[in-house]
């Protein structure tokens, strides 16, 4: 092949190519466990070809993080004031759709992006998060305008976090659907007659290897586990570098012990909250409410179980997605008592998208628990999925 042949078969987008790529690779595994080499291999060219585009990882992965969020102004920006909010969010879904193996690095890794850059990214998602809370105001008048915008946001986001397959145009549907309801919800309301939670009480580290964990899972979700350093560690518990492998063969493992805990305390709550419940609806209800308690009480640990399970190796991650996988399956059969229309993926993606209200909408209020905060975002959530 000569080399005029070989210039006429190289995609004139090439750099995009590259670009889509490396945001599931980034979305899959995070940023620190990704490689230029496994992303170069995944294009289909050398990792020097890359480097011809990228001078480096983090260039590339700078780029990723704003792909889709530009997409979403660009969208916002062609529609115009008096746009309805059916049509603007709908518009958003199919972006969002279009990222969907990729959009996930938005959640967790953007933290790994440099001061000056992540300021960049937050306010272009400010803009996004202003321009719906406008769209709200004008339609659903009320309390709570751009937490119910931030919420609805949440929903449509949560289809890049999980696998679930399901029909373009069916999770279209339901994600509009969930995210209109959640922008029209008026929590006061409809968090009248929350029921109860009884949460297991929070571990009390009374070993040194428990409060090893204790001292690394607000580390970790601070500053992500791959900038968190055994020294870091040991000096929070007071103990010198060396004396961490006496209790943790390494750093991973504390890693590891936090998710099966995060694992446990969800399971011990989901237990207790469905020993009371006498029918779907209320189990629904009651699953939310425990949820949402849940994130609140325990926001560092569910914080660092959810951003760092993608990037541990195959075998530890086993067991975590599986726990989590019992989870969502009994939000999905107390879901479909209630929804019988709902086939198991329908159900599925709708309670990924609860989910997706919690995180967006506590992180809106800084996981400060106020009066009345938990309820508000319990009846955000049961308004994402439809009921």
């Amino acid at each position: 092949m000569t080399a005029g042949s070989a210039a006429a078969t190289r995609p004139h987008n090439r750099r995009q190519i590259i670009v889509e790529a490396a945001g599931q690779v980034f979305s899959a595994r995070g940023y620190h466990a990704a490689s230029m080499e496994e992303i170069a291999a995944g294009v289909g060219i050398s990792a020097a070809a890359l480097y011809r585009h990228f001078p480096n990882k983090y260039a590339l992965f700078a780029e990723c993080a704003n792909g889709m969020v530009d997409e979403l102004v660009e969208v916002l920006d062609e529609w115009p004031a008096e746009a309805a909010l059916r049509d603007v969010l709908l518009a958003l879904v199919r972006v969002t759709v279009s990222h969907r193996t990729s959009g996930g690095l938005y959640r967790w890794e953007a933290r790994y992006l440099e001061r000056a850059d992540r300021q960049v990214l937050r306010a272009k998602f400010g803009h996004v998060v202003e321009r719906v809370t406008e769209l709200v105001r004008r339609e659903y008048p009320g309390p709570d305008e751009r937490l119910r915008a931030v919420a609805a946001l949440g929903a449509i986001g949560s289809i890049t976090m999980h696998h679930t397959s399901i029909a373009q145009r069916r999770v279209e549907e339901l994600l509009l659907t969930s995210a209109l309801r959640v922008a029209a919800t008026d929590p006061a309301a409809a968090a009248r007659g929350t029921p109860p939670v009884e949460l297991p009480a929070p571990p009390v580290p009374r070993t040194r290897r428990g409060e090893i964990l204790a001292a690394a899972i607000p580390l970790f979700a601070r500053d992500g586990f791959a900038n968190v350093t055994n020294g870091q560690i040991a000096q929070a518990v007071g103990l010198a570098p060396s004396a961490i492998y006496r209790h943790y063969p390494g750093k991973v493992d504390i890693l590891v012990a936090a998710c099966l805990q995060a694992a446990a305390l969800l399971a011990q709550a989901v237990d207790r909250t469905l020993h009371r419940v006498t029918d779907p609806r209320e189990a629904v209800d009651a699953l939310a409410a425990a949820y949402v308690a849940y994130c609140f009480e325990h926001n560092a640990l569910t914080s660092v179980a959810e951003a760092e399970v993608a990037g541990l190796p195959d075998d530890l991650r086993r067991p975590l997605i599986l726990a989590q996988r019992e989870h969502i399956a009994v939000w999905e059969q107390q879901l479909r008592a209630v929804r019988p229309e709902l086939d198991p993926r329908q159900a599925r993606l709708l309670v990924h998208a609860a989910f997706g209200v919690v995180v967006e909408a506590g992180r809106a209020l800084r996981w400060q628990d106020a009066p009345g905060r938990r309820d508000t975002v319990t009846a955000l959530v049961t308004a994402a999925l439809t009921l």
